[in-house]
């Protein structure tokens, strides 16, 4: 697991729980910031997989 992997499961983290507590409480800007850190998330996961994609077709090609 890489550097923005890491990241991005902490903003999902994140998000769900200032998502989680913005319902709770009826606050619509936390919920609405929740969302938007679980987007990061998942923005972050993909460069994650897009490096790793990048790296197995670098060492494919040293082989």
């Amino acid at each position: 697991m890489d550097r923005e992997h890491v990241k991005g499961a902490a903003d999902k983290a994140k998000g769900a729980i200032k998502e989680s507590a913005g319902k709770i409480t009826g606050d619509k800007d936390l919920e609405v910031e929740g969302k938007i850190d679980k987007a990061k998330g998942s923005a972050h996961n993909a460069a994650g997989d897009m490096k790793d994609a990048a790296r197995e077709a670098a060492d494919a090609l040293k082989k």
